[in-house]
């Protein structure tokens, strides 16, 4: 049986932990936020109803193909293509293929953000892997102008980041969203993640800033793991109803089919 990502590849054990999943997630609600193309989500109106949930299924969805055999990726990736012709076509206009590339470069920079921040630095080879997993992806989604390799996706990120990003109306009402399907304590919570995970110029134009305490706290979630705590203190970032997906967030450990 022939997997999309390879059964030791490290995208594998990236994505196979709920907590570095977790930090992929709140880092990528920041830059959601800021990106120009938001507009295209709050149109089906799935993202401003529930905030969570739709980033939640973008970041679970991308965990099963990277766990499923190559026929049934490429058919989850067709049917991402085919939802989102379905929006375009109701919008009257097409999304463009800078706002499809800006999703796939978060993921590739959040993983390798999220895994160096929890676990380990990655060496140059496992930071290619991650870029050429999801470059399959937008390969297999037709996105024109993808960088080739891991050294051109760098420097196209950073001009992604400087031209597609700027504070709006959506941002500010995604955040007020935000705190309140979160709550203050959770809300705060997010912010520290966001802080410790996401690039100077998300940084910038969330003023999300540097916070003495951030390391400490870090120190002490990572403690937390030896003593059995992990668990518990990841369950509580997240509001109940979010529980069961957390919990599917461990491992995927049987292919889609």
């Amino acid at each position: 049986m022939k997997y999309f990502v390879e059964e030791n590849s490290i995208v594998r054990e990236i994505w196979g932990k709920a907590d570095t999943v977790l930090f992929i997630f709140a880092a990528s609600s920041a830059e959601f936020a800021l990106n120009k193309a938001v507009d295209w989500l709050y149109f089906t109106g799935k993202l401003p109803a529930d905030p969570l949930g739709r980033l939640f299924s973008t970041v679970t969805y991308g965990q099963r193909i990277i766990f499923a055999t190559t026929d049934a990726a490429y058919a989850a990736i067709d049917q991402v293509t085919t939802i989102h012709k379905h929006v375009e076509a109701a919008r009257g206009a097409n999304i463009p293929d800078w706002a499809y590339r800006d999703v796939l470069f978060m993921l590739i920079d959040y993983s390798i953000r999220s895994y160096e921040l929890l676990e380990r630095n990655l060496t140059l080879a496992e930071k290619e892997e991650v870029f050429m997993v999801f470059y399959k992806v937008g390969f297999r989604m037709g996105i024109e102008g993808l960088p080739t390799n891991y050294n051109a996706w760098k420097t196209m990120r950073q001009k992604h980041l400087d031209q597609d990003l700027k504070l709006s109306d959506f941002t500010r009402d995604l955040f007020k969203r935000y705190r309140h399907h979160l709550g203050a304590i959770r809300y705060i919570l997010l912010r520290l993640v966001q802080a410790l995970m996401a690039p100077e110029r998300v940084k910038t134009l969330l003023v999300l800033g540097k916070i003495k305490l951030l390391k400490p706290l870090l120190y002490m979630y990572k403690l937390s793991a030896g003593i059995k705590l992990q668990r518990f203190l990841r369950n509580a970032l997240l509001p109940a109803k979010y529980k069961l997906q957390i919990q599917n967030m461990e491992r995927f450990s049987e292919p889609l089919q």
